[in-house]
This record gives C-alpha cells, structure tokens and sequence, in this order.
C-alpha cells in the first residue's frame, strides 16, 4: 500500500461512525460520578480543586468503559489510584527539568509497556501520563500535592461507590461474550445451508473463553447459567460442519442434502434462542417447527454413516441447548447442562496474583523487535521532547502537546494515525462548540461546572461511536473545565488547537522514525499458525489411535494454542495490509493463499474432532504414525516458510499412503478421507508458498548484493570471507 493511499484509509478510518449499541444508564451514572466530586468541590474549597476532582473521577469513569473482565469498581478504583500516585510523584520532580524529564521518560516507557498486559491496561496507563502533565501544576507545597492526589483518587472512589450502589447488567459483558458465541455458532450453521465449506471466525470463542475465567470470589457470584454453555458452542461448532460436509457428512445432492439443511436451520435457531436468553437473563422461545425437526427417527431417518452419527451428536447437544433456551434466567430454574455440574471454571488471578503475570508479561516483550517495546521507547521519546518544544513556544498550557501525543499513541501504525487524525478533528469542533457556548452564556464558574458534567455524560455516552465524536465533548469538557477556573476562552482555544496538532504531528513522525512493522512479521507469524495447526491435527489423530482422557486434554490445549496463532496472524496480517511498505518475505497474493490453506487445514482437523471416538473405544493404529508425520514435517515446513525456503511434505504422502490399505482392512475409511482432506490443504499452502527455481535464483543474487553493500560500508569486505573459508 502507497502513503498517500494509507493516509486516506487513516483519514477515513479515524472519522468512520462505529455502530454499536449506547450504554446511556453508564454513561449518566459516570456523568453523576463527575457531578458529585466537581459541585462539593467548587462549592466548599476552590476551583483548582475541583479541577482535581474532576480528573480524577473523570478519567476513572472513563476507564469502566474499557473492555475489562474484572469488576468495573475494581478499574474504576485502580484508574483513580494509578492517577493519584502519577499526580504526587510527578510534583515531588516538577520544577527543575533535569529531575522532571527524566521521570516524565521513565514513567511514559512503563506506560507503553502496559500494552504488554493488554489494550486496557495501556490505555488506563496512558492517562495517568496526563495526569502527571497537567496536575503538577496546581498545587504549590508537598502538602498541597497530596491534597491533590487524595481528591484525585476521591474521584475515583466516588465512581467505585456509584457502581456498588447502582450496578447496571451485573455480569453484562459476560453475558455477551457467552451470547456472541452461541450467536456466532448459529450464523456459522445458517452459511453452512448454503455453503458447505463456509469459513468460522474462532474469535467470538476466544472471547468468551477469557470472559469465562473469574476470581474464586466472582466464581461465588456468578450466574449459573454463565457456566456451561460456552463448552456447549464449543463442542457443537465441529459436529455442524462435519453435518454439512459433502466429503464426510450429507451427501452433496437429494433428501441427504435437504435433510441435513433443516437440523441446521433447526440448530441456528436453538442457538440463537439461547443466545437471547443469556444476553437479557429472561427465557426465550424456540419454534416449535425447530423442535420438530430435532427428532432422528430410527425408521425415517434418510441420512446414513457418518453424516447420521453427526445428526445424533447435534440433537444430543441441541437438547442441552434447548434447556437453556427454554429456562433461561427464570427464578428458581437455574439451567446447568449435564455433565457440567462438577466443572472446574476457569481461574483468574485475583490483583495480589497478577503481579508475577504482569511481570513475565512485560519481560517477554522486553526486546527490540517487539512492538510493544518499540512504542513504549517512541511515547517516553515523544513526551519528553513534546513537553520540551512545547515549553518553548509562546503558550500557556504547553502540557496539551505531550498528552495529546500520548493518547493518541498505540502499538501499531494504523490506530497510531486514526486516532491522531480524529483527536485533531474532535478537538478542533469540540472547541468551537465550547467556545460559542461560553461566549452565549458568559464566564461563570458553577455554569462551566455543569456544562463540564454535561460534555463529560455526551463523552461517555459517544464513547464506543467513535474516537472523533467522544474527543469533540472531551474537548468541549476540558474548556469548560478551565472556564470554571478562570481561563478565558481566547486563551484555552487557539492554545489547544495548535498544540493539539502539535502533539498528533510528533506522534505520527515518530512511527516514521521508529516503527513497528508487521509486514516483515508475515512470514514468522505463518509460520507459527502452521506450527501450532500441525499440532493441533496431531493431537486429534492420536484420539484416534489411543482415546484416553489425557489425549483428550492434549488435544484441547492444542486447539486453543492453534487458535491463539491463528488470531496472532489474522491481527499482524490486518495491519501489515494497512501499512505503506512493501511486502517482504510474503507477497500479499502468497500471503492470503497461505491464509486459506491453512484455514482448510484447520478446518479439516476440526472435522475430524467431530468424529472424536470417546474414552476405551476401538484403536485406530495408522492414526499414531500419521500424526507423527504431521507434526514432523510440519514443523520443519515452519523453519522452511521462516527462511524462505519450499516446504516439503514427504513424512505425511508415506504415512497416507501406508494408511490407504489398512483403512479398508481396519473399517476406518472416514478417518481417512479427513486425513485426505489435511493433505491437500497442505499441498495448497506448499503452493502459495514455493519459489521457483527463477525466483530462488533473483532472490539469492540480491541477498548476495546486499550481503556485499553491507561489508563495503563496513569497510571490511575480504575479513569475512577469510573467516568463513
């Protein structure tokens, strides 16, 4: 992709309207959480303290409205802390530059490097960078200073306690999340009527697998009927599409085909039933025509082999769905499906035990290829010089340009440049609003207080529209702030429109300067999914070879770490093809080939973990050999696609090919074809990966050019050489 191509799709990503459902009753019990700190505050102290309180409890509101699977109060309560401390310690610095450049560096590179726990944490951690900007300026003792920090961290206690005394849809995004996935599992059944071969986004799956693991206090408090039905979706995704599979389920054409078409239908209405019932906490209604069709009569029943063997599964589970669909949240019905009532739920570690996570979190990402290191380096760079050319220039407020720099700053390139393109534009029209307003009403503290309250709830209430439309009532609250402190608007507006593109122009140039590409990643991020789907495929084999629970639980773990590679190349892949350099390694046609391989790949290994025989079953022997072969070659095929180099797959065609007679002996024909099916997948991603002979020839000779560059510059062409003769 060109700059000036990349630059437009910035532009219109950063002013794009996100559709997404309004949480107001958070909003206006965030907005409340603003009102009740800044009104004692103006009205018993001073304006500059309930300036301080309004950071404090507007920021911690803020921050409950990050995706987040711990309790609001807790990150309301965290937010408030972080920035209560960032507030007293950037003070006891301030006022010499060799002292407060320093901290400003190193607090800004543990803000960045937050992005290595998460989204939320480097979020929340970003604005306690702020914090320490703007606040160090209000108090004038070590005294005052912790005054200050204490109606900062108010402000966030004020929040915790509104969500204690008023919780709205406690365990809402749980709900969600579990809902998103049987939701998701439905559309998949209904695009499997139509299209067999219909591709499935695990990522619904994955989410509601981490809004699954909880404290042992949220275990206590958590709804039953939150605990279970994720397996559920779980297990009936790969039993609807070895149904709907022409090469192992319903056959292609006639009654078969029509017959398989109605338990799906059947099933994407169970699903989504349930899903309903999940997400409101009230019973929901199946069809009674979806309750028909989910008979398999012993007598009728048109469909034969394997594809009936995955009609029964599907009834089986779709009966464990229906009681959930059919109960849903009702008082004194509380739905548990069977077998799950001994279940042990995922844990979370409480705060105390995050600590060693976070910091193994943060010791892998200490690296220089990382992109987590690399924006940790690139925002203490960015708010130390901004805070520096901005002290310089003839405006007050200089602060404006480092935060503005810092929030806008993220990991990758394109959000980097969005949400800089649509900080300008919120800024520059939340002014403006601002600016009429006051000029209509005149200058008056406790009028710029409530309009202060007011911007902050239509901030909140925006906050998931889009980045653009929440920063216009940011803006418009931030002068309305500094109006109920004395500021005049002929000051505040011009200063924060120019140093608001100040901040944004340093944090795009350093992107430029220092960036992150994934498009060089491409290949390594292949070649982990490849890695990971072989295993996966392995552990299901060896089901098959010896069902034993442990292999059960291997196989388990290998799906969840194949799903884990795959959504780490779906997220480097996505930003790669929003990045302005050329491909390296992978062409973009190579890379979306490879992507489709491997998801037939995946796809057939989740066929054949639909067909998963249970404990002590019958033996499948030539599974075992076949898996070795799998996960041999296709961890050598994973160095091969990291250095550029043809995979071969010469292990799996002799292992297939021993496996063709014994089939037939064995009665294991299926297995097989599913086998098959992994084969040929990999055969298409050795397609869209080999070089030719030609291509191995050019791409040698211009490593053999840069190899010479780099050792005449170095001054030293022939030590080398000698060395490696």
């Amino acid at each position: 992709m060109t700059w000036l191509r990349a630059l437009g799709e910035v532009v219109r990503s950063g002013l794009k309207v996100e559709e997404t459902r309004l949480e107001p009753l958070l909003a206006l019990r965030a907005a409340a959480g603003v009102a009740i700190v800044i009104g004692p505050a103006l009205w018993l102290v001073s304006p500059a303290y309930a300036a301080s309180a309004a950071l404090g409890a507007y920021s911690a509101g803020g921050a409950t409205f990050q995706r987040s699977w711990r309790p609001r109060k807790v990150v309301a309560l965290g937010a408030g802390a972080g920035l209560a401390l960032s507030t007293f310690v950037g003070y006891l610095a301030a006022g010499r530059l060799v002292t407060f450049l320093p901290l400003l560096a190193v607090w800004s590179f543990a803000a960045g490097m937050a992005w290595a726990v998460g989204s939320t944490a480097g979020i929340v951690a970003a604005t306690t960078v702020g914090s320490m900007l703007v606040t160090i300026t209000l108090p004038t003792s070590i005294g005052g200073a912790l005054e200050h920090a204490g109606v900062i961290a108010l402000g966030g206690v004020t929040q915790t306690v509104l969500i204690l005394l008023f919780p709205i849809r406690r365990w809402g995004a749980h709900r969600d999340a579990l809902a998103d996935a049987l939701a998701a599992v439905a559309d998949y059944a209904r695009r499997l009527r139509h299209d067999p071969t219909a591709p499935f986004d695990p990522e619904p799956l994955m989410t509601a697998r981490d809004a699954a693991a909880v404290t042992p206090s949220q275990a206590r408090t958590r709804p039953p009927v939150l605990h279970g039905p994720r397996g559920l979706a779980e297990r009936i995704r790969p039993v609807v599409a070895a149904l709907a599979d022409p090469d192992v389920g319903a056959p292609a054409e006639g009654p078969g085909r029509d017959r398989a078409r109605e338990l799906l239908d059947a099933a994407a209405d169970v699903l989504d039933a349930a899903a309903r019932s999940i997400r409101r906490g009230t019973p929901a209604e199946v069809r009674p025509g979806s309750t028909n069709v989910l008979r398999v009569d012993e007598e009728h029943e048109v469909l034969e082999g394997p594809a009936r063997q995955a009609a029964e599964r599907l009834v089986e589970l779709l009966g464990e769905a229906l009681e959930i669909a059919q109960s849903g949240c009702a008082r004194g019905r509380r739905p548990t499906p069977s077998g799950l009532a001994g279940a042990q739920f995922l844990l979370r570690p409480t705060m105390l035990r995050l600590v060693p996570v976070v910091v193994r979190a943060v010791r892998r990402e200490t690296r220089r290829d990382s992109p987590v290191f690399r924006h940790a380096v690139r925002l203490a760079a960015v708010a130390t010089l901004g805070y520096l050319v901005a002290a310089r220039l003839p405006l007050g407020h200089g602060y404006w340009a480092p935060i503005a720099s810092v929030m806008v700053m993220r990991p990758d390139f394109h959000r980097t440049y969005a949400r800089a393109v649509a900080r300008l534009a919120g800024t520059l029209a939340g002014v403006a609003l601002a600016t009429g307003v006051v000029r209509a009403l005149g200058p008056d503290a406790h009028v710029s207080g409530a309009l202060a309250v007011l911007s902050a709830g239509l901030s909140y209430t925006l906050n998931r529209t889009g980045y653009a439309y929440s920063q216009c009532f940011t803006a418009a609250y931030v002068v309305f702030l500094l109006g109920m402190g004395g500021q005049a608007w002929e000051q505040t507006v011009p200063e924060r429109v120019v140093l608001t593109l100040l901040g944004g122009v340093l944090a795009m140039l350093a992107y430029v300067v220092f960036p992150a590409w994934e498009t060089p990643r491409l290949p390594s991020r292949l070649a982990d999914w490849l890695a990971a789907n072989g295993r996966y495929a392995a552990a299901v084999l060896r089901n098959y070879a010896e069902p034993t629970l442990e292999h059960h639980a291997d196989m388990r773990r290998a799906l969840l770490e194949s799903r884990e590679a795959r959504a780490a190349w779906q997220e480097a892949y996505a930003r790669a093809r929003q990045e302005p350099v050329p491909p390296r390694g992978l062409t973009s046609r190579e890379a979306q080939e490879a992507q489709e391989a491997l998801k037939g790949f995946g796809r057939a290994a989740m066929l054949m973990e639909s067909h998963v025989p249970p404990a002590d079953s019958r033996f499948v022997p030539e599974a075992e050999r076949f898996a070795e072969a799998l996960e041999t070659d296709t961890a050598k095929a994973a160095v091969a696609v990291r250095e550029h180099r043809n995979p071969d797959w010469g292990r799996v065609e002799e292992a297939l090919h021993a496996w063709e007679d014994a089939a037939v002996r064995n009665g294991s024909p299926v297995v097989r074809r599913e086998a098959e099916l992994q084969k040929r997948a990999l055969e298409d991603l050795a397609t869209a990966v080999s070089r030719t002979p030609l291509e191995r020839d050019v791409g040698s000779v211009r490593e053999e050019q840069r190899v010479r560059a780099t050792l005449a510059a170095e001054g030293n062409g022939s030590g080398p050489a000698h060395r490696g003769g």
